[in-house]
């Protein structure tokens, strides 16, 4: 259990912030910007789910993936520490259900035959979102540990999985693929 009795610390405005190890670093650091990519997915699914009440099974998916979602950023919030235990890592297990919803999502829609524009419902517009702010979260887990950083790669797996997921949620709630907008190449020239 988390406890917060305050939320300001004045550690910011410097420009700097900690890690869930107590770390002090810089707010541009790449793993802050990884996390915070994470944090950002997560409020844009909060917006899809404001539309998502209808779908009992549909809505508690997308409220599970929040949560997951926090894991993650606390995932990525804890640089890894040779020994440790007790620090909350994301798990394949949780690539592998985001691969068994996707694939039972995308059985009972049609084959693309051209790419889609971003819209249709509020909810598959919301869903198009949070999938383009996970897409640069995995840029940024990606970039960070390019650097050399050490991460996760089940973190940036749950990553790449969870972009293709909601893409094909988005389609889904596109009435099952049949409000979809698709893409029409050079179609303003």
């Amino acid at each position: 259990m988390v406890t917060l009795n305050r939320i300001y610390t004045r550690t910011g405005d410097q420009g700097a912030t900690r890690l869930a190890t107590g770390e002090q670093v810089s707010k541009a650091d790449l793993r802050v910007e990884a996390y915070g990519a994470v944090d950002e997915a997560n409020a844009c699914l909060g917006l899809a789910r404001l539309h998502t009440q209808g779908e009992a099974e549909f809505d508690a998916a997308l409220g599970r993936i929040q949560n997951e979602l926090f894991d993650l950023g606390a995932d990525l919030a804890t640089p890894p520490r040779e020994g440790e235990t007790n620090v909350l890592r994301m798990v394949q297990s949780q690539v592998d259900r985001l691969e068994r919803e996707l694939d039972a999502l995308n059985a009972h829609l049609p084959p693309l035959a051209s790419f889609i524009l971003p819209g249709g419902t509020p909810t598959a517009a919301n869903l198009h979102l949070a999938r383009t702010v996970v897409r640069r979260a995995e840029r940024a887990a990606v970039r960070l540990a390019q650097s050399g950083a050490e991460v996760s790669p089940i973190a940036v797996r749950y990553l790449n999985r969870l972009s293709d997921y909601l893409f094909v949620a988005a389609r889904h709630t596109n009435d099952r693929g049949a409000s979809e907008v698709f893409w029409k190449s050079g179609a303003t020239r």
